[in-house]
């Protein structure tokens, strides 16, 4: 059922993954040519959804409750945009037959969602979304209980 204050979580959390997907461009660029072009929006999109689908049915209990399924989302989105990219990384790989079978294909892309989730530690990044993350589960905690 569409609550507001799952529509702030959706709103909020698709800005904080796409603020994070900036950062994490200059990253991502030096690598074997990586094309960042729908990085911020796929991940901004992913971001929306876990936000509706699992901040907002927590909006409106209390504060540290929302602090913690905050986390959570950052954490749940962060895994999904990572999975994401890993398997779209893949399928780019296997369409110019890099793999000898299906088997390969998916270490390899295991691999590949390692190094991303290695990438999305960095200093510069982990710290940001944390802070980002804790402040936007304030701000949907706030206007939930406002006009929930």
């Amino acid at each position: 059922m569409p609550t507001f204050g799952k529509l702030i979580a959706a709103i909020v959390f698709g800005a904080l993954a796409y603020f994070v997907s900036d950062l994490l461009k200059p990253l991502l660029e030096p690598t074997e040519g990586t094309r960042v072009g729908m990085l911020s929006i796929v991940n901004g999109f992913i971001g929306m959804v876990m936000g509706w689908s699992l901040m907002g049915k927590a909006a409106g209990k209390n504060y540290r409750v929302s602090f913690g399924f905050g986390l959570t989302t950052l954490a749940v989105t962060v895994f999904w945009c990572a999975l994401f990219w890993a398997g779209q990384k893949m399928l780019s790989r296997s369409v110019d037959l890099r793999y000898d079978g299906p088997m390969e294909a998916l270490q390899q892309m295991g691999g590949i969602f390692l190094e991303y989730l290695r990438l999305v530690t960095a200093q510069e990044i982990l710290i940001p979304a944390i802070v980002g993350a804790i402040f936007v589960s304030w701000l949907t905690e706030f206007f939930a209980r406002r006009w929930g």
